[in-house]
């Protein structure tokens, strides 16, 4: 009996291909061998397609009517619009050899792929992959659907692969690789990918914390659009689906929409708050938050109400997003005086660029190909790190100023060196710390001994460049723990806070009256500047700060100004 089965199923098929044969071999092309050795085959040029108006029919169906199915042959970048409809694509493949082969969809986010063909029983085995169902479900789990085709059974098996794709046209390639060749493939996926989200996720927390530490709203508008981008390229690449929410289905579907939608909003937020286009325009600022506001109503609507219009109205929005994104940068590199604008503007360049293909992708004017699935992440990876050092460099600009603001009531005006208060707070923790550790410190007064004969030959302005340069000096020989200040009209101090002996404070005031001797670029070429030192090693018999000051300036005001010995020790 059994017999008579597997024969008339074999005489039944002959019968067919006498029948439809001349009629598909016209459109048709030759089944593919694949095998023994590893690689891959494109199925562009290499299989039939067609397109099923209802989305009614089904393997056996066509397999009966092939004769009378317009079949045409695939070629490479052809788009199919399949709203309300289905794709079929036929080909033939005989595997050879003991490896696996594989049809792979080059895209995620497809709603619905199938792949069906007949096992050696003759019956049908389908395999199914996309968003329709979780992807640890799918044939083979990956981050675009995989199905694994018929072991080797020595002839051409026919495989057919059903598509339901809405609102955007279908686009990807489909390509038959061997096990190895997949295999290698996702590895490098995995490489390239796990770096980008790897940074991408680092400087997020990064910018968080320089938000939430300074305050810092440039940050704080950075992160979020770094974050809310980043969960958009994952959604969009697959990596969301295969990683983050793959057993959510029906987010998986809203997701691979929505956040690139948000991903759009935030970016226009982020510009909007580094250019702060209100400086210059209130009816700039306004069109922008009026652009804002449309892309997130039409995010929303898409997500509620999904169709091809309204989709394609969001894309619209969003081309016209980055062209305001431009004219602001512009704007702002003309008019601004931000000196990190155009390191800002460098680092929007390569997204503003990238984000071309997938929107003329959406609107069918290119095929689907590498730039229109990963140049928006290429794109990416090259603006964080720009944009982060943008905004670091910036950041650390405003703080300086704060920095320098605050610290205006203990600090000289003309020199910017500490006041006389703030040398006695700091000179009188030196000396409780010296007594109770058992370790000495140094104060050295520097008085600028040519005072009077600047001022009577050159005037006051130039005294007052005399000092500044004075103060210059004194930063150049201080340590990171030492404070250098101003306490009289001609009067600096140096305080050694560390443990220092008497050689190391004589060796730091022979460095400061060396450095008055050296010509300076602010001063004229025949005026240097006598630099008279007095070094007090700490703690002497003085009570506390104050007396320590006192004794020491007047140590430094008995020294003639014409000395010829510069340096005293006390």
């Amino acid at each position: 009996m059994r017999f008579l089965l597997i024969h008339g199923r074999d005489l039944m098929c002959a019968c067919f291909l006498l029948i439809a044969g001349p009629a598909i071999c016209q459109v048709l092309p030759l089944p593919l061998t694949l095998g023994p050795e590893p690689g891959s085959a494109p199925l562009e040029g290499r299989a039939v397609y067609w397109v099923d108006p209802d989305r009614t029919k089904t393997p056996d169906e066509l397999e009966r009517q092939a004769a009378d199915t317009p079949w045409a042959v695939r070629s490479p970048g052809m788009q199919h619009r399949l709203d309300g409809q289905a794709l079929w694509v036929r080909f033939d493949a005989e595997v050879r050899g003991s490896e696996a082969w594989y049809l792979t969809i080059g895209s995620s986010g497809i709603d619905r792929v199938q792949l069906f063909h007949r096992t050696e029983d003759g019956r049908w085995r389908a395999q199914e992959a996309g968003d329709s169902v979780p992807v640890s479900q799918w044939p083979v789990p990956g981050r675009v659907p995989t199905f694994e085709l018929a072991r080797p059974s020595g002839k051409a098996v026919s495989y057919l692969v059903r598509i339901e794709h809405e609102r955007v046209n279908f686009g990807a390639e489909l390509t038959l690789q061997s096990q190895s060749r997949l295999l290698e493939v996702r590895e490098i996926e995995q490489f390239l990918m796990g770096g980008y989200f790897g940074v991408a996720v680092l400087l997020a927390l990064v910018a968080l914390a320089n938000a939430a530490t300074y305050r810092d709203r440039n940050f704080a508008s950075y992160a979020t659009y770094l974050i809310v981008f980043t969960l958009g390229q994952a959604a969009y690449l697959g990596v969301g689906a295969q990683h983050l929410w793959n057993q959510a289905l029906e987010w998986n579907a809203l997701s691979t929409f929505l956040l690139p939608g948000l991903s759009a909003v935030a970016a226009l937020w982020f510009v909007q708050v580094v250019t702060e286009p209100a400086r210059f325009s209130r009816w700039l600022n306004q069109l922008v938050w009026a652009l804002i506001l449309a892309l997130l109503v039409a995010v929303i609507l898409d997500t509620w109400f999904p169709s091809r219009a309204i989709l394609l109205t969001r894309l619209g929005l969003t081309a016209l997003s980055l062209v305001l994104v431009c004219a602001l940068i512009g704007l702002v590199w003309r008019k601004g005086d931000d000196a990190e604008i155009r390191i800002i503007a460098l680092g929007f360049v390569p997204v503003l660029v990238m984000a071309l293909f997938p929107i003329a992708r959406g609107f069918g004017l290119v095929p689907n190909s590498l730039l229109t699935r990963y140049g928006l992440a290429l794109g990416a990876a090259v603006e964080m790190p720009i944009l982060f050092y943008a905004l670091s460099r910036r950041g650390a600009r405003r703080r300086e100023a704060q920095l320098r603001a605050s610290a205006l009531p203990h600090t000289d005006t003309l020199t910017g060196l500490a006041d006389r208060r703030h040398l006695l707070h700091r000179l009188d923790a030196a000396l409780r710390r010296a007594r109770g550790q058992k370790h000495p410190c140094a104060l050295l007064v520097v008085r600028l001994a040519n005072y009077d004969w600047i001022l009577s030959e050159y005037g006051r302005d130039m005294l007052d460049r005399a000092l500044v340069v004075t103060a210059s000096h004194l930063r150049r020989c201080a340590a990171d723990v030492d404070l250098a200040s101003r306490v009289d009209e001609r009067d600096f101090a140096l305080l050694l806070e560390g443990p220092a002996n008497s050689d190391q404070a004589n060796a730091r005031a022979q460095q400061v009256v060396a450095s008055g001797l050296r010509p300076s670029q602010a001063l004229p070429p025949e005026l240097t500047l006598r630099l008279q030192v007095v070094v007090a090693m700490l703690p002497g018999e003085q009570p506390d700060a104050a007396a320590t000051l006192q004794w020491t300036l007047a140590a430094a005001a008995s020294v003639k100004p014409d000395s010829r010995k510069q340096i005293r020790m006390l």
